[in-house]
């Protein structure tokens, strides 16, 4: 199996994204190339998007359910690097070692411990205790951190992590919090003015999840006012499309603040983990029918193929699909030889494999089922 691929540099925005999608099966994206519902629309050949990254919040999951589009991601291939980023991070706030270093830049010999801690012994409060930040929470105790983690969802603690009843509890003990949420609209905004507030006087603050999850301005005021120490963001509300375009923020030119270019992922090893991993679920999807952790499909990992045919169809979730299925292969006298079927909410996923290529009209009857979302037949010997 082979593929036409066309590399654009830079994320589209969404008419040029309609317009390069003429005819393409297979869209590979990152986090700053939104795939909405017109841009779905107008994609009548789109089978599948493969997010390149963690985040999916930038596809309109709900109408490419409704389309038959299968979306997948690399939910935990660049979990190790931004954890070790935020590592990182943690001691460089905690020695104040942005504004030493620019300052010797500037040829300004500044030795003081002034405002330089160690680390070991104080709290880190992780917001969202997710992939990312279960393995934040080990790591920060390696170094002899207390962790405390705050999740609106149901978490196994790791360690000697302590799970907090609410978000102002965690703040209130936290020398550190490190937001690790995901970019559902709810959490736009979640920290602002009323949380810096809360946070310990002289905490340090870290955001390496979405941007429109912080206000940015509200972080300026509370470090300029001393009452934070300082800062490392790496994700923003409004990110430049381009390597090289001009970058914009309220945070540029503080003391103690890193600000680094939504490079969390971006190691050569999560690089190319996150390619093979989703390239292989795009591969599997396309050639063998496969839904294995598509994040809007339910989830069906048919055997490989060694039948004739191999039909799978999208459907409604109501009683009778797969009988209605068989019989109209069975009037058609077409033989079943296997078969495979998950359901996900409004959704069920069936793939069968025949003996024999059935008639297109016996495929055409399974397209105009009422039930029916989307249907796809090949022969798996071609693929």
């Amino acid at each position: 199996m082979g593929f036409d691929v066309d590399v654009r540099p830079g994320s589209m925005n969404e008419a040029e994204l309609i317009e390069a999608l003429a005819g393409v099966a297979v869209l590979g994206i990152r986090s700053n190339t939104k795939v909405t519902h017109a841009v779905l629309d107008a994609a009548p050949n789109l089978r599948a998007v493969g997010c390149f990254c963690i985040g999916t919040n930038q596809v309109d999951l709900t109408h490419a359910t409704e389309l038959g589009v299968g979306v997948f991601n690399a939910p935990f291939s660049n979990t190790r690097s931004v954890v070790e980023l935020v590592i990182g991070e943690v001691l460089a706030l905690a020695r104040r070692l942005p504004e030493k270093t620019q300052r010797m830049h500037d040829g300004i010999w500044d030795k003081s411990a002034k405002g330089a801690y160690e680390t070991r012994g104080r709290t880190l409060g992780i917001v969202g205790y997710g992939n990312i930040g279960s393995q934040l929470s080990n790591m920060a105790e390696a170094i002899g951190m207390r962790v405390a983690f705050f999740d609106t969802a149901d978490r196994l603690a790791h360690g000697n992590a302590r799970r907090m009843g609410s978000l102002d509890e965690l703040l209130a003990e936290s020398d550190v919090v490190s937001i690790h949420v995901d970019g559902r609209p709810g959490n736009a905004g979640l920290f602002g003015a009323e949380q810096f507030a809360r946070m310990k006087p002289g905490a340090v603050f870290i955001n390496a999840s979405r941007g429109m999850v912080v206000d940015d301005l509200a972080l300026r005021e509370h470090i300029l006012s001393g009452h934070l120490s300082g800062a490392a963001i790496d994700v923003f509300p409004v990110e430049p499309k381009a390597q090289g375009d001009p970058f914009e923020s309220p945070l540029r030119g503080l003391d103690n603040v890193i600000l680094t270019p939504h490079v969390g992922g971006s190691t050569a090893e999560a690089q190319e983990e996150i390619g093979t991993f989703v390239s292989t679920k795009l591969t599997g999807f396309i050639a063998a029918g496969a839904t294995s952790l598509s994040v809007n499909l339910p989830e069906v990992a048919p055997a490989p193929g060694g039948a004739a045919f191999r039909i799978a169809v999208l459907h409604r979730n109501v009683p009778g699909v797969l009988a209605s299925i068989n019989n109209t292969l069975a009037g058609a006298g077409v033989n079943v030889v296997g078969q495979w079927l998950a359901t996900r909410g409004e959704h069920g996923y069936v793939v069968t494999d025949t003996d024999a290529h059935p008639a297109k009209e016996t495929l055409a009857s399974l397209r105009d089922a009422a039930d029916t979302v989307r249907v796809e037949a090949w022969q798996p010997a071609e693929r």
